[in-house]
């Protein structure tokens, strides 16, 4: 691969460019890359990740705030992965064949998605500010909630696509988990804005109909760390040209000119692709009824209220916070241990982190104290590292470059899809558990616990 091999260090990043890169590459000939490197690759992630956060551990209870039926919950969790399903095969397919001077192809779909991402960060909390009717205040929030994660998913998947171009398989391990904890650390600040406000003074209660100020100001704060971010990773990075591109992942100019289309590609998929997907289905089901549920569990059981516009459920919702804050510090130091997990025992981990976030969760059902919920919360964090951290490894590993961006966005269809299953669902399993908020929590514990178990069904593989 010549063009691998005339590669200047200077080349690959901007930034960096007094960091020398080993001649050591992995069998794609993908050169080994500095540690800043790979730090500047995923920076942004923090930053979108903030946005993610601050959506899931608030929407339930904006949403409920605004006036939504709890049993209608449901509904609203629908249109995010909905447009996650549909945006981010696009987005891998568009920038596959996407090549901008000085930007490169992933990162012009990062600034279009962090710009609108802004717009709709500051819309979302304030849908029941405007003086509409409380059916027109969830309506908006429902279109805002929409067009906020298509654009937080367009900003998302560069970072995860960019991984999968430019890092070998000795150091993909690594940089996903990087991108974890930079991801958790992002998701650690995002939860704690509502609680630190009120702290400081800000008002976290309001009147019926309109969400509180200190929800309201942390999705402002995001928004501005977002733009931070995702500028250090636009500006410090240089992705690798197509006819560099083409040489380290071998692909051909006849390979160029084939037009595959996805449900060809699906067919033609590593199983390994299939494998994971399997386990990833009962783990996002789990993880959409703790978003969709949890500020409310955590009211019933420990506050002992359903009233969205009671001060004791605004607490419990600045609790649920606290919790996801701790979920995330958990993640960001597990994501570090399974960092250093020799790859013959990724399975390994992979299955304990999942088992360990199933016990977590359905201690939920049965803690009252809130206290002793951090200890819940811990264990659900571990289970959020392992499936931020194996899935993405194991799938890349075994795909080629030709078609990265494009079998990531339909990757994604293994989040997108149990998300939207779960919801669904929802609808008969919230009645059948007697409309319990708490026990809808202890059901995610039983997925967590499928999903380890299929961990067995995965045997990896690696791309020629």
């Amino acid at each position: 691969m010549s063009v691998a091999k005339q590669l200047k260090p200077e080349e690959m990043m901007s930034g960096v460019n007094s960091v020398k890169i080993s001649k050591k590459t992995s069998v794609k000939n993908l050169p080994n890359l500095p540690l800043s490197s790979i730090w500047m690759i995923s920076f942004g992630f923090l930053g979108v990740q903030m946005a993610f956060s601050l959506q899931s551990s608030n929407m339930g209870r904006i949403f409920q705030t605004i006036g939504a039926d709890p049993t209608k919950l449901g509904f609203f969790f629908i249109l995010p992965p909905l447009a996650g399903l549909v945006v981010q095969p696009l987005v891998g397919y568009l920038s596959d064949r996407t090549w901008i001077p000085k930007l490169g192809r992933r990162i012009p779909y990062l600034i279009i998605g962090a710009i609108v991402a802004v717009i709709v960060m500051c819309l979302l909390p304030n849908a029941g500010s405007f003086g509409f009717s409380s059916i027109a205040a969830l309506t908006f929030g429902a279109v805002t909630i929409l067009f906020m994660d298509l654009s937080s998913n367009v900003a998302m998947q560069p970072f995860k696509m960019m991984v999968g171009d430019m890092v070998n398989e000795e150091q993909k391990s690594f940089a996903y988990s990087i991108q974890s904890f930079l991801a958790n650390s992002g998701a650690v600040l995002a939860s704690v804005f509502p609680f630190v406000l009120t702290i400081l003074g800000v008002a976290n209660t309001s009147p019926k109909g309109t969400v509180p100020p200190s929800v309201v100001i942390s999705f402002y704060v995001g928004a501005i760390i977002l733009i931070i971010c995702s500028l250090f990773t636009v500006f410090k990075v240089r992705e690798y040209s197509p006819a560099e591109f083409a040489g380290y992942h071998g692909i051909t100019k006849n390979a160029k000119k084939e037009r595959t289309n996805s449900f060809k590609l699906l067919r033609n998929a590593p199983k390994v692709f299939w494998a994971v997907t399997l386990v990833q289905f009962f783990c996002w089901m789990g993880f959409q009824y703790l978003w969709t549920y949890g500020t409310g569990a955590v009211a019933s059981n420990v506050w002992h209220t359903a009233e969205p516009s009671s001060s004791g459920y605004q607490t419990a919702g600045n609790w649920f916070g606290i919790l996801s804050a701790v979920q995330s510090i958990a993640a960001v130091v597990w994501s570090l241990v399974l960092s250093r997990v020799p790859k013959e025992k990724g399975k390994l981990g992979y299955a304990l982190s999942l088992l360990l976030g199933g016990i977590g969760f359905g201690s939920v059902f049965f803690f009252h104290n809130q206290w002793v919920l951090i200890f819940s919360f811990i264990l659900i964090g571990i289970s959020w590292a392992g499936m931020n951290t194996f899935p993405f490894t194991m799938v890349t590993n075994a795909i080629s470059g030709e078609n990265m961006g494009r079998y990531l966005g339909l990757f994604n269809g293994s989040i997108c899809l149990p998300q939207i299953a779960a919801s669904c669902l929802s609808f008969v399993l919230f009645p059948a558990v007697g409309a319990s908020l708490p026990a809808m929590i202890l059901i995610s514990g039983v997925f967590l616990v499928i999903g380890a178990l299929s961990v067995s069904t995965i045997k990896e593989t690696h791309a020629e």
